[in-house]
């Protein structure tokens, strides 16, 4: 098994506070607020973080299953839109759009939305988010 580490501090009220949220990597160290996650104020937000991991994960899915079928890919592409809005007392992500483009040699459309379909579905950070609607958009570029 392989265990990642992540932590986040806040400090105040939701709206006046501030938070840290860093990786044991290193790779992520970024201060949060109130403005940041509702507000678009500059630094990062939780939906943001969210949206980067399914997005690394999803296209190292869909290269990984693509080369296993023999079309391995020159480039993946993708960005995640994580939505969050406002639902009954409080907020909630209610969905999240995959868009990918990707160049892969010798694939035709047809077979390139099946396994990018399949990724989605097979993307371990998609079936961690699987309570939450995700849509994809899958293009085949040249």
């Amino acid at each position: 098994m392989i265990t990642r580490h992540a932590q986040a501090t806040w400090e105040g009220d939701l709206k006046s506070g501030k938070g840290s949220v860093k990786s044991d990597s290193g790779a992520v160290n970024h201060p949060y607020s109130f403005a940041t996650r509702f507000e678009n104020g500059p630094g990062t937000n939780p939906e943001e973080l969210i949206g980067a991991a399914h997005a690394a994960c999803y296209s190292m899915a869909l290269s990984h299953m693509l080369a296993s079928a023999g079309h391995k890919p020159t480039r993946v592409t993708t960005k995640a839109d994580v939505a969050l809005d406002k639902v009954g007392e409080g907020f909630k992500i209610v969905k999240i759009t995959l868009t990918c483009d990707a160049v892969v040699p010798g694939i035709d459309d047809a077979a390139f939305q099946d396994t990018a379909a399949k990724a989605k579905a097979g993307c371990p950070i998609s079936q961690a988010l699987a309570a939450t609607p995700i849509e994809l958009k899958a293009t085949l570029s040249k």
